[in-house]
């Protein structure tokens, strides 16, 4: 396999409702940001890709006008993946893998505010049986948490402790939406949002981008001090059926993570794209992270949710602290899909 690293990552503050930017305008200073930080220039970028969903703006074709972003001149080898942008992530690791070109930019933009993301997410489900039914994407992951809790996996103490964490972790990110200090007594003594899960085991409405720059091993080591290597990368989907799964297990995290190497090696931590507090203990068990790994220590989508965009941000988060030395080897991960239904896992490497 060829070597292929994270050389650079750039991303918007998440906020509750960005009034200002269009998509054009999320796009761009992501991938300024982005290219700067390697001293590129589109023009040397070999392949670019997007992830997105036209559900979110309500109308066809909007990736084609984020193109906007990324300018008319000079022309581009160009994809996009009606996906998060960890899924546009593979298609351009996949593509360098090809060996045609040794450099791709991947970017990511989403505006959970324009309508009722719950209700948009209803789009996932399997449109003969389900859909119709109009389950939201919370009372769907609510059904999930009262699966884990009535099998024993877990308490709401546990899931408290996650968003705790979790806001705390943030305080250290300024790109976060939510952060600060809170105890898992105060956050037990909120009321039921849709029980048995409370507003702050559900991720926030955000709105952000993201931007990512990789590399062949040798531009990588040209283009930065600190590559953040793909050593492992694997996704994997689950049936659309609910009832035919076991929600309290992630089986495609798991059988994503075996092929991606995640166990050939030690974790100094984990970026982990997990919407709900109840999804983190679950993803937690089907990587098998030890009580040593550091779990969303950016904050997670528990502080920061731009819907298609908070998984590729992940891979960004753990590239960069790869790239600054706060450790060696990181697990990130991304989901799509109700109740976990697809699943990412890609393992960075520092070498």
């Amino acid at each position: 396999m060829r070597k292929v690293a994270v050389v650079a990552f750039a991303q918007l503050p998440s906020v509750r409702m960005d009034t200002d930017r269009e998509e054009v305008e999320l796009v761009q200073p992501v991938v300024k940001d982005a290219l700067r930080q390697v001293g590129l220039r589109i023009g040397e970028i070999g392949f670019t890709v997007s992830g997105s969903a036209d559900f979110l703006l309500g109308r066809p074709f909007s990736f084609v006008s984020a193109l906007d972003g990324i300018g008319a001149w000079p022309p581009i080898s160009e994809s996009h993946v009606e996906m998060d942008g960890a899924w546009a992530l593979y298609e351009a690791w996949v593509h360098l893998q090809c060996g045609d070109v040794d450099t791709a930019l991947v970017y990511a933009y989403g505006k959970s505010s324009l309508g009722s993301i719950r209700d948009v997410l209803v789009q996932q489900l399997d449109p003969y049986t389900l859909a119709p039914l109009g389950p939201d994407s919370v009372s769907l992951a609510a059904l999930q948490a009262r699966a884990l809790l009535d099998k024993g996996e877990c308490t709401e103490r546990q899931m408290a402790d996650v968003v705790a964490r979790s806001r705390k972790s943030a305080k250290q990110n300024e790109f976060a939406q939510l952060k600060g200090d809170v105890t898992a007594e105060a956050l037990l003594r909120k009321d039921y949002f849709v029980a048995p899960l409370r507003k702050h085991d559900c991720p926030p409405i955000s709105d952000g981008a993201c931007a990512v720059v990789l590399a062949s091993e040798e531009r990588a080591r040209k283009l930065c001090e600190r590559p953040a290597f793909i050593t492992g990368i694997d996704h994997r989907v689950e049936s659309h059926a609910l009832g035919t799964r076991d929600l309290t297990d992630s089986v495609s995290t798991r059988i994503a993570a075996e092929r991606a190497g995640v166990w050939r090696g030690g974790v100094d931590f984990a970026e982990l794209h997990a919407p709900f507090s109840s999804q983190e203990i679950i993803l937690s068990k089907a990587l098998r992270l030890g009580p040593d790994v550091r779990v969303n220590p950016s904050g997670g989508a528990l502080a920061a949710n731009p819907v298609m965009v908070a998984g590729l941000t992940r891979i960004g988060e753990a590239a960069t602290r790869i790239s600054r030395g706060d450790g060696r080897r990181a697990v990130a991960h991304a989901t799509s899909g109700p109740c976990l239904q697809q699943n990412l896992v890609c393992v960075l490497e520092a070498s």
